[in-house]
């Protein structure tokens, strides 16, 4: 798959043929029930979005043309960065594109790392980094477990397997929605051109099934903070402030 051939590239303002049309990868660089799980969490919210998949297997490639189709673009969660770049990279520049002139981009766990710069699509005003690498981590697993964010100041759980922290610019103009133990961003929403971005370390569409050998959820399987990241990409912060060094 490769952005269209010729030079242009469609603006992501004037040529959606629907306002509420998202995409999400489903393809190599995914893991099998991610993409699914983020299909749902768009379709249940409070605007919900008509999905289509998109991919190498799809009936609908990922191009410049069908993002051109869609409001938003999601990126799932898969698995190793470095693998998932072999299959990406081709991509970059189309979807750097799409979202600086007024798409949106949802990034969920490896989704996130792919919206950083090192490999990535260059989205965020900073970079990534593993959360079981940082300074204070509570977590040194990469099985599946449970962690515990501040989400808009309250404690809540969440379904996590290795996911990013977002290493910002003091002076990036973005809204944080959470934070680890730790104080290193969790998730975090900011613009790109005319476009937003939002992105999120743990996984907040994680479902029931997600769940096993025992690992359980005291806040129950709840897709709340799904939601609210997606009103913020798509509704847009009422005020946006510098993020703040923990």
């Amino acid at each position: 798959m490769v952005a269209i051939g010729g030079t242009v590239v469609a603006s992501a303002d004037s040529t959606r043929s629907s306002p509420r049309r998202a995409l999400v990868y489903r393809g190599p660089a995914s893991s099998p029930g991610c993409p699914e799980a983020v299909a749902r969490l768009l379709e249940s919210s409070s605007d919900p979005y008509d999905v289509t998949f998109c991919g190498p297997d799809e009936d609908v490639p990922l191009t410049a043309a069908t993002l051109a189709s869609a409001s938003l673009y999601a990126q799932p969660g898969g698995g190793e960065l470095s693998s998932a770049w072999i299959h990406m990279e081709q991509h970059a520049e189309s979807i750097r594109e799409w979202v600086r002139t007024g798409g949106h981009y949802l990034g969920f766990c490896l989704g996130g790392y792919l919206a950083g710069a090192t490999p990535g699509f260059g989205l965020i005003p900073g970079d990534t980094a593993r959360y079981i690498s940082s300074r204070k981590s509570e977590i040194d697993t990469t099985n599946n477990t449970i962690v515990t964010v501040s989400w808009r100041e309250e404690e809540r759980t969440m379904f996590f397997q290795d996911g990013p922290i977002f290493v910002l610019r003091d002076d990036a103009p973005v809204e944080v929605l959470a934070r680890y133990r730790n104080g290193k961003v969790a998730a975090v929403v900011a613009d790109f051109g005319l476009g937003r971005v939002g992105v999120v370390g743990p996984h907040p569409e994680a479902e029931r099934s997600w769940y096993t050998r025992g690992l359980t959820n005291p806040d129950g399987i709840r897709f709340d903070l799904g939601h609210d990241l997606i009103d913020t990409v798509t509704l847009g912060a009422q005020e946006q402030l510098p993020t703040p060094s923990p």
